[in-house]
């Protein structure tokens, strides 16, 4: 990305990605099945986050559409991933799992 988009775009797309794992450790740590499935809500949030920085990096053209499609994939099965492991915490939640 160019150099004006250091503390832009490029910060927010950072950010994003940080808040995805520290959204997942901080719910983990909390030890109530309710607030562990609320953080990860919120990480799942940032996922879908990222993909719209992402968007905005193509119609500036500092990336190109293939390499979009390609994050936007990969973000895609970090979504799926976080919607199983919040299906498994409600089914937790509920003793199901038990």
């Amino acid at each position: 990305m160019p150099k004006q988009e250091e503390y832009k775009l490029k910060d927010q797309l950072t950010r994003c990605l940080r808040s995805v794992t520290i959204n997942i450790a901080e719910g983990y740590g909390r030890f109530h099945y309710q607030e562990n499935i609320q953080f990860c809500r919120i990480s799942r949030g940032s996922l879908y986050e990222t993909i719209d920085h992402l968007l905005i990096a193509v119609e500036e053209n500092y990336i190109d559409k293939i390499e979009f499609e390609i994050k936007k994939t990969q973000i895609l099965k970090c979504i799926a991933l976080v919607n199983g492991y919040i299906n498994y915490l409600n089914k937790a939640k509920t003793g199901i799992n038990k």
